[in-house]
């Protein structure tokens, strides 16, 4: 498994009117996550979109466990187990700086030509990392 650790500090607006992290910015800390795990490992979304290659998510889900509140930080631990064919399934943890598991979760990815708009194979210069990293 490769994994990346990133740092996150809940902001006001994060929260809902009970002072909860609201449910749905989970995802957006998940993406957070996933945007520094690929940059980490040296393929960060800029190239993957400059080399003619999108990266939609198809599914996505996650299970909460504990509340974080306003001023939290957290860290999302992003991991990639498995070498992608046309897929990729990127799995998460949050957890609060007091190292409680606040919410578990993936998201599935598809690989698109950017081009055609049309699925393709994951590319061989991410493949390759991965495979290298994941030995």
């Amino acid at each position: 498994m490769i994994f990346s650790e990133t740092k996150v500090r809940v902001r006001y607006a994060d929260t809902d009117q009970m002072k909860i992290v609201y449910y749905g910015k989970y995802f957006e800390y998940f993406e957070q996550g996933r945007s520094d795990f690929l940059r980490q490992i040296g393929v960060p979304y800029s190239e993957m979109e400059q080399r003619g290659y999108l990266l939609p998510v198809i599914e996505a889900h996650a299970e909460y466990r504990k509340s974080a509140v306003f001023d939290d930080e957290l860290t999302v631990k992003t991991m990639v187990s498995e070498v992608p064919l046309a897929r990729i399934r990127i799995t998460y943890e949050v957890f609060r700086h007091d190292g409680k598991l606040l919410v578990e979760g993936y998201t599935i990815h598809s690989f698109l030509n950017a081009e055609k708009r049309a699925p393709t194979r994951a590319p061989a210069f991410l493949t390759s990392i991965l495979e290298a990293r994941l030995k």
